[in-house]
């Protein structure tokens, strides 16, 4: 009998796929943030949640991502139609592997809860898909997705439709949300300004300070 879906292992996929036109370009996972970068910040959070591993989502030349642990998925649609197309890479790895659902997360969240996987699994309905939120903010592309669903998000994509929302609306997607004090634990980086900011919220001379491990609805 196969297990339960709340607790079947999950894949992590790293959303890594943007242009950071508010960085000045490049790859915000590879910014450093109190002397790591947000990318190994984001797999320290994540990678432990996840028994099916890890993967990452970008475009251009893998090596630039060495080190990390787990394959580097390319877009499988042209003209980079945003981060769908990066999450049906996900689903489309995780059917090939025998894998049943996936965890979506952005590459330059570094603050990620450690129950993120678990509170999103324990809400999902029947369709498989849940949200997180922070306060009265949702956050579309961090999310537990089914696989089964790869077909139909493909469709959706090569129909011209990109809004993460409204396919998650689609489907009925459940929300799991978290408080945002002291500390939203999706602040995510997109200028400069919030790179300083989180510098100064969760780091002191270069040092972790503890910003809490294990948000409140545990």
């Amino acid at each position: 009998m196969a297990p339960p879906a709340s607790s079947s292992p999950v894949l992590g996929l790293i959303l890594a796929g943007g242009r950071a036109r508010r960085m000045g370009g490049g790859d915000k996972p590879l910014l450093r943030l109190g002397g790591r970068t947000l990318l190994e910040r984001v797999v320290e959070r994540l990678g432990p949640q996840c028994g099916a591993g890890l993967a990452l989502s970008a475009n251009g030349d893998p090596a630039r991502f060495t080190g990390f642990p787990g394959p580097i998925l390319p877009d499988p649609l042209p003209d980079q139609p945003g981060p769908l197309a990066g999450i049906l890479a996900g689903l489309e790895q995780a059917a090939a592997q025998g894998i049943a659902r996936v965890v979506s997360v952005s590459g330059d969240a570094p603050f990620l809860p450690e129950n993120l996987v678990a509170r999103l699994q324990a809400v999902a309905p029947e369709t498989g898909l849940a949200l997180a939120a922070s306060g009265a903010r949702q956050h579309y592309t961090i999310a537990l997705w089914p696989a089964a669903l790869r077909d139909d998000l493909r469709d959706y994509l090569t129909r011209g439709e990109r809004r993460v929302g409204a396919f998650l609306d689609r489907y009925g997607a459940a929300v799991a949300s978290w408080p945002v004090e002291p500390l939203d634990p999706f602040l995510n980086i997109n200028t400069p300004v919030d790179l300083a900011a989180a510098e100064a919220l969760g780091f002191r001379s270069g040092s972790e300070d503890h910003v809490s491990e294990r948000s409140p609805g545990a």
